[in-house]
């Protein structure tokens, strides 16, 4: 069961709505509305940047399969944006929480920023958690972010994936997919391989593949305290809580074996990414491996390609750190993409 939570300052009736069982997505939008002005007092260093005279858009889109999905773009208000950044976020994540933070701080910088939400995740459509095909989810994010670049205002912009952790796998999937349609990527703790403490052993690993063929959408899987292996400073561990329609309970059976299956085939595949790369990770990472997006680099077909590593740094790179820290990656990223545009 997901532990319930309690929040200082928030009445009983709130707490009744973001504490329902979110697995359709009716009670996730409610929580989100219900929440938001909360989730963006907090005291983060991400919601603390100035993000003034930036447009801000929100919209329902029904894709081609009939879901609907939330997608979210940040633009500068007073000048073309110089590229557009498409932002694929992480496992159990939304683009309305610490994504908001970041996509401002891009915005702010001259970009053009767009997100969605995954199918089962967020304001989007389907059963929480749920991740039945991952193939399926990346053409349900090429679906969208294509319909971004192909804007009359868009179409003659330089065009970038941004992946974190999950998010990185997707990005990668995209790229392999469209192996000419993307400027470069940036890769924030990419998921290219789980941490070898984070995977069951092999035994219980073979027993939940027969047993996710019946029951792909129970929760059994056993994991790890994700938030506190993934973030360094306790107290933003803290804060992270507030992302209220955030997956946090056990993997679904389908949707683990669709993970591990997904870092397999990518860790097979490194030689085929070919576009101008950054990669970020921090060495304490023990949520992604570090040693993979080493590899990652090394064997990427990539002519334009960095990787910077960071001492002591946990998974969540732009979110868990120290503020010093989190102004320093986010400070790379512009760089990088400034050098690029």
């Amino acid at each position: 069961m997901v532990k319930y939570e309690k929040f200082p300052g928030v009445n009983d009736e709130l707490h009744k709505i973001i504490n329902a069982n979110m697995d359709e997505v009716a009670a996730r939008r409610r929580a989100r509305e219900a929440f938001k002005d909360v989730q963006l007092s907090i005291d983060h260093i991400l919601f603390k940047m100035p993000c003034k005279g930036l447009k801000m858009k929100e919209s329902y889109e029904v894709n081609s399969k009939g879901l609907e999905i939330f997608t979210k773009s940040w633009l500068p208000e007073t000048s073309p944006p110089k590229a557009v950044v498409c932002i694929c976020h992480g496992y159990g994540d939304t683009c309305t929480f610490f994504i908001e933070g970041i996509a401002r701080k891009l915005a702010s910088s001259g970009y053009g920023v767009f997100a969605m939400d995954y199918p089962g995740f967020g304001l989007s459509e389907g059963l929480h958690g749920y991740i039945p095909s991952f193939d399926a989810l990346v053409d349900d994010v090429i679906e969208h972010f294509w319909k971004v670049k192909g804007s009359p205002d868009f179409s003659s912009l330089p065009s970038f994936l941004f992946g974190q952790s999950m998010g990185g796998a997707v990005a990668l999937k995209v790229h392999m997919k469209q192996p000419d349609a993307w400027s470069g990527a940036i890769l924030v703790a990419p998921m290219c391989k789980i941490a070898d403490d984070m995977v069951p052993p092999w035994f219980v690993t073979q027993i939940l593949i027969g047993v996710a063929k019946i029951l792909p959408k129970f929760k059994l899987v056993p994991q790890k305290d994700l938030a506190e292996l993934a973030f360094k400073d306790k107290k933003k561990k803290d804060l992270a809580r507030y992302n209220v329609i955030s997956y946090k309970d056990k993997p679904r059976l389908r949707t683990a074996l669709e993970l591990l299956n997904t870092t397999q085939e990518i860790e097979q595949k490194l030689e085929k990414v070919s576009l101008p790369l950054l990669i970020l990770h921090g060495k304490a990472d023990v949520v992604t491996d570090p040693s993979i997006s080493k590899a990652l680099y090394e064997k990427a077909s990539s002519r334009d390609k960095k990787l910077i590593l960071y001492d002591d740094a946990y998974h969540s790179l732009l979110e868990g750190e120290s503020d010093d820290m989190i102004l320093k990656v986010l400070g790379d990223i512009i760089s990088w993409l400034d050098a690029h545009v």
